[in-house]
């Protein structure tokens, strides 16, 4: 099968057309048909379809259920916030143009070493993938040759996210403690609020979603991903053909994490802040949602089920807030229960469902 089967070429075709669409509704025709507060919105939508599909990278195709993935999102959020927060220099509250406004409230008297290099967008851009590709190494070589599988490296990867969350809120940490990183100005001299930077943001987060499909599409297609599958189905099994099963998973979590830090970047700019809640294990647990509720092991659907969770989320959060977190559970249940392939596989089964041939009547003798 090519690298775009007829699922992804379909899935890349809307996504094209999308990315079209919106910034022309919004740049180049009178009236706004698309107002700018959407632009951001479905920019944030389509980095959340990014982080769903690093999650089904290593969930659907290697068996590693990860209930940290918050946590590399929330990793190259913060990385790009901190580049965002130098550029503001001496525009900030407190007008210090070498520490920003927080560190600067909390008696700071200089700029902590971890910050120095965050002025200049090319390390920050190499941040935002280094530090968490650097976490998931270091995580998956002592769980992975630790042989820790199942429901147990799930807790410990939940309990990795949470264990950073508590840290970020520490104000000592030097990372803008509860209030996170915000008031952001600009990003490479180009205004945030306007409407021509939200365009591009909404722009590179398209393509950021369509290079990580086919980044996923490529390692599963290849003679990797038929063995991330088989040690998926079997573990022990691949393990005792030879394969050193360890070091598949690791590069699979690793390139995955990195994924998910490209998100977190293209995220914390559209959004305009970027703080610990981020590292919530609830965040972690919602991914898993779309996933599964998209399909898991389908690239695509995890893509899609991203987009159907998120816009659920928005217009429930709107209507009916405290309702929320119950349909968000109610449709997980439903999903395990009664589409274990996800809105994709149902929807694949449908088309592909002939309707049965008329029985004919035999001519009279």
């Amino acid at each position: 099968m090519g690298l775009i089967d007829r699922r992804m070429g379909i899935f890349l075709a809307g996504l094209f057309i999308l990315t079209v669409a919106i910034p022309v509704g919004n740049l180049l025709i009178d009236g706004k048909p698309v107002p700018s507060y959407l632009v951001s919105l479905f920019g944030k939508y389509l980095c959340y379809a990014l982080l769903a599909v690093a999650l089904d990278l290593v969930w659907g195709y290697c068996g590693i259920l990860s209930l940290g993935h918050g946590a590399f999102f929330a990793l190259g959020g913060y990385a790009m916030g901190m580049h965002l927060m130098r550029q503001i220099g001496d525009r900030g509250v407190y007008a210090n143009p070498d520490l920003p406004d927080f560190m600067v409230f909390l008696n700071y008297s200089e700029l902590p070493w971890f910050w120095h290099g965050f002025d200049m967008f090319w390390f920050a851009c190499l941040m935002v993938m280094l530090v968490p590709g650097l976490l998931a190494f270091v995580f998956g070589w002592f769980a992975f040759r630790s042989r820790v599988t199942g429901v147990y490296l799930s807790i410990i990867t939940q309990a990795m996210t949470y264990a950073l969350m508590l840290a970020f809120f520490r104000n000592e940490m030097g990372f803008g403690g509860n209030n996170g990183l915000t008031d952001f100005k600009d990003v490479l001299g180009f205004n945030l609020q306007s409407d021509s930077t939200r365009a591009g943001l909404f722009i590179l987060s398209a393509i950021a979603l369509a290079a990580g499909l086919l980044i996923a599409k490529a390692i599963t297609n290849s003679k990797l991903g038929k063995i991330l599958i088989a040690i998926r189905d079997s573990e022990s099994r691949t393990r005792f053909l030879g394969y050193r099963v360890e070091e598949y998973k690791l590069f699979v979590f690793v390139v995955s994490a990195m994924m998910a830090g490209v998100a977190g970047a293209l995220y914390t700019p559209q959004v305009g802040i970027i703080n610990p809640g981020e590292f919530s294990p609830a965040n972690s647990i919602e991914i898993v949602i779309w996933v599964a509720l998209g399909g898991r092991g389908t690239l695509v659907g995890a893509a899609i089920g991203a987009f159907l969770v998120a816009l659920t989320k928005t217009l429930l959060t709107g209507w009916l807030p405290e309702a929320w977190l119950f349909a968000l559970g109610a449709l997980f249940i439903f999903v395990t229960l009664f589409m274990p392939t996800g809105v994709l596989g149902v929807i694949e089964s449908t088309l592909r469902r002939k309707p049965a041939p008329k029985p004919t009547q035999e001519a009279s003798v």
